[in-house]
């Protein structure tokens, strides 16, 4: 993501940000109780999204794991997954993939 669209994105949350509170200010300035526009997506931003994982990131764990002498192990980790290859693995295996990664050589 380009850096132009990073600032972007930060210009429209911090927009976002002052619309919620000024509602906030009109309603205890009213001294009444105040609805959002949108209910729904305040409780999805209060929600801790999950980080989508990418290749590139599943592909830099084993590759350092495989630089640091665990290169059959990485392997099992592959296999493990029904591929021969780590491009082959279903992308909703990354998080686990991960996971078993950050385990080899701790044990």
């Amino acid at each position: 993501m380009s850096k132009i669209k990073l600032l972007l994105d930060v210009v429209s949350d911090m927009r976002s940000l002052a619309d919620s509170i000024q509602a906030v200010a009109d309603a205890m300035a009213g001294n009444e109780p105040f609805e959002t526009e949108e209910p729904t997506k305040a409780v999805k931003e209060s929600e801790p999204e999950k980080k989508e994982i990418t290749l590139e990131e599943v592909r830099a764990k084993l590759a350092e794991k495989s630089q640091a002498g665990l290169t059959a192990e990485v392997r099992e980790i592959i296999k493990k997954y029904g591929s021969s290859k780590l491009s082959e693995i279903n992308p909703e295996h990354y998080a686990d993939v991960l996971k078993d990664a950050e385990v080899l050589g701790n044990g």
